[in-house]
């Protein structure tokens, strides 16, 4: 079956950056911007985590969004999604900031372009762990703009998080496909690659390669931009 439709990762893939430094970056932040609204730095930052940890845990039951604000506000003590236009207001602009902390690779958005141009869809298949206001602003971080995908998740519209297989099965339903019909390229050996485990070819980034469990890089096609490139030629 021929493949049509390319999903890509963000942070680590069309985004370069150190994970833990953005992170950090971004709680701290966060959690600075909240703090005069009446928030506790210390139970911010833990209802935040669980919070979360809830949404990569989440069985589809709920949206990662409902997930994450049950949580989060039971533990911070109070209705916080009252608060949510100046959650809202801090990723329009203190958010911005935290892009100092990562990286700009040219050729991800020439490599998106590229697929446009020969008739992919493309998919952006970042972990819904964030609003859409937050990804909206990484993927114009990349050099991209929202409208370059078919279909970017966010923790609104998704009920599942990486690596659960789930969570790509979710997306091929949301757009009637089938895993066949894809391929999934990620720097993230375990949440990125799961998505073979459906079905789907995949390519594994390594320019800022996470493989917390070692596995074998040989275990999937893999290389950086050049290589990416001469992979997604023979598709």
């Amino acid at each position: 079956m021929a493949i049509h439709t390319i999903l890509f990762d963000l942070d680590g893939t069309l985004l370069p950056m150190d994970q833990d430094a953005f992170i950090q970056a971004y709680s701290r932040r966060l959690t600075a911007y909240m703090a005069p609204h009446g928030y506790d730095p210390q139970l911010f930052v833990k209802a935040l985590w669980t919070g979360t940890g809830a949404m990569v845990k989440n069985n589809g039951s709920a949206t990662n969004e409902a997930v994450f604000w049950q949580v989060f506000s039971f533990l911070v003590g109070k209705d916080a999604r009252a608060d949510l236009d100046i959650f809202d207001r801090f990723y329009r602009t203190d958010f911005q900031n935290v892009q100092s902390v990562c990286g700009f690779h040219p050729e991800a958005a020439a490599t998106v372009r590229r697929l446009q141009a020969r008739g992919f869809q493309v998919v952006l298949a970042t972990n819904p762990l964030f609003p859409a206001v937050a990804t909206e602003s990484r993927i114009r971080w990349a050099g991209l703009t929202p409208e370059d995908f078919a279909l970017y998740t966010t923790y609104e519209h998704c009920s599942f998080c990486k690596p659960n297989p789930s969570y790509y099965q979710e997306i091929l339903d949301k757009l009637h496909l089938r895993a066949e019909e894809c391929a999934m390229v990620g720097n993230d050996a375990g949440e990125d690659m799961v998505a073979g485990t459906l079905g789907m070819q995949t390519f594994l980034l390594t320019d800022c390669l996470i493989n917390r469990t070692e596995q074998p890089v040989t275990t999937w096609p893999h290389g950086g931009f050049a290589e990416l490139n001469a992979w997604l030629d023979t598709l």
